[in-house]
């Protein structure tokens, strides 16, 4: 790995621990570097905590990658949404410990865990893709529609609305906040409490239950691979 994407093992828990600048942009290389530390962590059978910097999960893709070619900003989407369905199938628990702002890509991943965690503070949580003059692509649009309440749906795919961490956990972007110092003891704490759980029945009951949600991401991918984003 080239350690955009840094793990750690310790008492059953994998953190992966996204450092890509100050954004914590989301390129081809951070996506293989995650990808490689999900393996890692598949294979200790262990629960993973992803995380980010501080006052930062993710500002989004790598927008000079993005602006660099509408090929280059599909590609770069498809990878992010085969990312995202990984993290949904991801026969371990997956906790986001957000430190701060989780924008766009950001966000989706927040969509794409089990469990999310933010912090207290001024920070922005939510779908800017509108906002910055991006059409939101289907995966996109199905991960909102699946994972948010229906009134924040439209207002955070079609308005681009951003959210407080509070306001998050109303939206259904996140499920607890918590003080910043407190971010990683609460993200461990609860990967303790999903230790205890049956693993493998958490793997084939996740899969039953997202089948038929996994297999519409699926289409999705497909159709994103033949549109454009503007």
């Amino acid at each position: 790995m080239s350690e955009l994407v840094t793990y750690s093992l310790d008492n059953g828990v994998a953190t992966l621990t996204l450092n890509n600048g100050k954004v914590n942009a989301v390129s081809h290389v951070l996506i293989a570097d995650f990808h490689a530390a999900l393996d890692q962590a598949e294979q200790a059978k262990a629960v993973v905590i992803l995380t980010g910097q501080p006052g930062i999960l993710s500002g989004g893709y790598d927008l000079k990658i993005m602006m660099s070619g509408p090929q280059n900003a599909v590609d770069l989407v498809t990878a992010g949404s085969k990312l995202a369905r990984r993290m949904l199938s991801h026969p371990q628990p997956i906790i986001v410990a957000c430190p701060g702002h989780a924008v766009a890509k950001g966000a989706f991943m927040l969509l794409s865990a089990d469990y999310r965690i933010g912090v207290e503070g001024p920070f922005n949580i939510g779908l800017n893709e509108v906002q910055i003059g991006m059409t939101m692509h289907h995966v996109g649009i199905e991960l909102a529609r699946e994972r948010l309440t229906k009134p924040a749906f439209q207002r955070s795919v079609i308005n681009a609305e951003m959210f407080s961490p509070q306001n998050a956990i109303d939206a259904g972007f996140l499920d607890r906040v918590v003080a910043a110092d407190q971010l990683m003891i609460a993200a461990n704490e609860h990967a303790q409490l999903l230790k205890k759980i049956n693993l493998t029945a958490h793997k084939n009951t996740k899969l039953k239950v997202r089948k038929a949600f996994l297999e519409l991401l699926d289409r999705a991918i497909d159709i994103d691979k033949t549109q454009s984003l503007t």
